[in-house]
């Protein structure tokens, strides 16, 4: 996204061999790259706020589920608001913002990313329960364990971030070799150790969960078609088709949308790649955060409505609350 050359401006100039040189950008590659960035980070906003929006104001999509993806919501909008024009900002401009706030921002993209993956394995987990355990569901996930799941969840990757960050808390700015710059220096063992916690074991989690869905739904399937009368034969046999390819292509796209976006980070953080490609990575990264709401709410067809509800300011009329929205 940008290159330096020799004679590039200083970043500070009062501050000569100390600072950081300006990028100088190619107008042609880097403002349309960066109007693309943009609409994606306004997107992932605009949808993942919907979601808060939703499930915040329907009092009938108070459910356990919901709570889950309210969680997700919430760090992918972080996501859209923060790291997004973050990354955009810290790739084509000298950093302004002092080493404290660089930090921050570090701090602020390891907390938000490991609570979004982790979202992501507890809504694969409350899936499993409700397919593969339907009556036992209502009485082992209420309500009240979803909120307390969650609140879980935050605190952990809250502990998680800290120790993931704690030198660069302890000592600000001790990855940056020059004025100007945000960078975020980790060793081998802690980026390691991290990838098989926040990638690696999720990941497996996930896998081996909606494998075990797709198997029961098929399954089910399978005995229903089982069960219809000689009458019914040819149209259940339709029937149960449509939902065996419905329910894979579903978990088709969740497994690899999901891969697709964190594998290429992940094999970045491993390996030393140039400042380009490393970029395109790391926003591979983040626009799983905006299709993470069009795969878990989008399918939904209350969320449709809801949109339709919110966009046209019902929302804001007395008992809208009440609103029947399933």
């Amino acid at each position: 996204m940008m290159e330096l050359q020799d004679g590039a401006e200083l970043c500070f100039p009062q501050l000569f061999n100390m600072s950081c040189r300006k990028p100088t950008l190619r107008w042609s590659e880097t403002v349309p790259l960066n109007l693309l960035l943009f609409f994606i980070s306004l997107t992932t906003i605009a949808i993942n706020l919907l979601v808060i929006i939703s499930v915040s104001h329907f009092r009938q999509l108070h459910t356990p589920t919901n709570i889950l993806l309210l969680s997700l919501a919430v760090s992918d909008f972080l996501v859209g608001l923060v790291l997004m024009p973050g990354e955009i900002f810290r790739s084509t401009s000298c950093w302004i913002f002092g080493d404290i706030v660089c930090t921050l921002y570090w701090y602020l993209d390891c907390q938000t990313l490991t609570t979004s993956v982790s979202s992501i394995a507890i809504i694969s987990a409350d899936r499993y329960m409700a397919i593969c355990y339907p009556l036992h569901y209502s009485k082992i996930i209420t309500f009240r364990r979803a909120k307390y799941c969650v609140c879980l969840c935050w605190l952990c990757s809250f502990v998680y971030s800290i120790f993931y960050m704690r030198d660069e808390l302890i000592q600000p700015g001790s990855g940056n070799s020059c004025f100007g710059e945000c960078v975020l220096m980790i060793s081998y063992i802690t980026v390691t150790v991290d990838t098989i916690l926040t990638f690696i074991f999720p990941v497996t989690v996930i896998i081996v969960l909606y494998m075990r869905v797709f198997v029961v739904a098929v399954s089910q399937a399978r005995a229903m078609r089982s069960h219809i009368t000689a009458v019914t034969v040819h149209h259940a046999g339709t029937l149960s088709k449509k939902s065996e390819l419905k329910a894979a292509r579903t978990l088709g796209i969740l497994v690899i949308v999901y891969l697709s976006c964190l594998c290429p980070y992940y094999w970045y953080s491993l390996n030393m790649v140039n400042h380009t490609v490393a970029t395109f990575f790391v926003f591979l990264f983040y626009f799983n955060s905006c299709l993470n709401p069009l795969i878990y709410a989008l399918f939904y067809p209350w969320f449709r409505k809801a949109i339709k509800l919110i966009v046209t300011l019902q929302v804001l009329q007395p008992g809208s609350r009440e609103t029947n929205i399933l």
